[in-house]
């Protein structure tokens, strides 16, 4: 059994490494011979995987950062407190890695830090930029309490902990504008995005949206971290978080359908063609059916049940961020994209890296509680002592 362990740890650290070895000299290509070299990126299709799939939904699926620890430090529900820190470092690492994506998609990369200097208060692009570096900032102070207790630094530990409801509170603020926004980005394209992701709607769309798929990413990331790290499911508060994200994509669900309705969009959306097949693989597959499937207690108390049932509305939140950031602009551009070998791995490479560092924070940080361990039938000294005693390797005294 060990040795089947072991032979799985050595399989995913050489996939690992072999991930890493193969985007990092992408990368190196990318950047000593340009973007053309490693993508399929032209002037009819400027933004590709890189920002429809690591900016877009990096950023959404990093959204369980802000709602889990409102909800723990602004409305004091404290059974949440144990699912905390290792939401904190999903959202962080996260964030970090959606900043690594755009210094390889923005073609001058140098050039990230003008934001900062040169004002324009008037552009979309300005308000994210700022939020996401302020917020990335906020996600970080909320990470730091872990490293002032490793190398106790308990002073600085303390006025982390005094400060955390205000970085909560800021970190709630900013991450509802910036995941709002990354959709009215999306508005000043009317007569390029398809009408069926199209709508004055799309910035509430993208909020609600971020909120599930930050939820659903809490049990997906929950159960991963349980079978490597050989911990226990919370199943009680996975199960309730099960239940609240029904009404977060129900609500996300009723949203799509009204909006589609009042646009008259509702029959193309039913129809025939590869934008309404796509849109219909979104809704039904990834959205309707994960919300009806978690409707059923016996799907939310079951680990493995819950599991699929939150993959199965990541994919869904996935797959509406592809379609608004690519899909959507494919009859626009003239032609179907294809992201390039490249393209790909370096995004992987990015995924891999996420989980790499998420296994080094839990190996060297204090992320989840301690466990209570069950009392095992020897582990009371009576019992220790009448089994020592019955394989005769300990000799009881007698009594006078």
């Amino acid at each position: 059994m060990a040795t089947d362990s072991g032979n799985r740890l050595g399989f995913w650290r050489g996939m690992f490494y072999l991930l890493l070895a193969v985007g990092l000299i992408l990368t190196i290509l990318r950047y000593a011979r340009g973007l053309g070299s490693v993508t399929n990126l032209s002037d009819q299709t400027p933004w590709g995987l890189w920002i429809g799939f690591d900016l877009l939904c990096g950023v959404g699926l990093a959204a369980g950062g802000f709602v889990i620890t409102a909800v723990v430090y602004i409305f004091n529900i404290e059974r949440f407190r144990p699912i905390v820190r290792p939401t904190i470092i999903t959202a962080f690492l996260g964030y970090l890695l959606v900043i690594v994506a755009l210094l390889l998609d923005i073609g001058r990369p140098w050039a990230m830090w003008h934001p900062l200097v040169m004002w324009n208060p008037h552009s979309v692009m300005f308000e994210v930029s700022w939020c996401v570096m302020l917020y990335s900032t906020v996600l970080f102070l909320e990470f730091s309490g872990m490293i002032f207790e490793k190398v106790r630094w308990n002073r600085a530990a303390k006025v982390q902990k005094a400060v955390t409801v205000p970085l909560v509170i800021a970190g709630v603020i900013l991450s509802t504008l910036h995941q709002s926004s990354l959709g009215t980005v999306y508005l000043i394209v009317p007569g390029k995005l398809h009408a069926l992701w199209y709508t004055p709607l799309l910035p509430v769309l993208f909020w609600v949206s971020s909120v599930g798929a930050g939820l659903a990413m809490v049990i997906v990331e929950s159960r991963i971290s349980s079978r490597v790290f050989g911990r226990q499911l919370e199943m009680p508060l996975l199960s309730e978080i099960g239940r609240i994200m029904v009404a977060v994509w129900g609500l996300y669900a009723v949203l799509r359908i009204w909006d589609l309705n009042s646009r008259g969009m509702l029959g193309a959306a039913f129809g025939s063609g590869y934008e309404a097949h796509m849109f219909q693989m979104e809704f039904f597959a990834f959205t309707i059916l994960p919300v009806v499937l978690l409707t059923f207690p016996r799907i939310r108390t079951n680990g493995r049940a819950l599991y699929g049932a939150a993959l199965l509305m990541v994919l869904g939140f996935i797959t509406h961020r592809l379609n608004v950031g690519i899909t959507g602009f494919e009859s626009a551009a003239g032609g179907i994209y294809i992201p390039s070998f490249g393209e790909v791995a370096i995004s992987v490479m990015l995924v891999a890296l996420g989980f790499g560092a998420f296994g080094m924070a839990v190996k060297h940080l204090n992320v989840f509680p301690e466990e209570e361990k069950p009392v095992a039938e020897f582990d009371t000294v009576h019992n220790r002592i009448a089994a020592l005693h019955q394989r005769e390797e300990f000799v009881l005294p007698k009594g006078p």
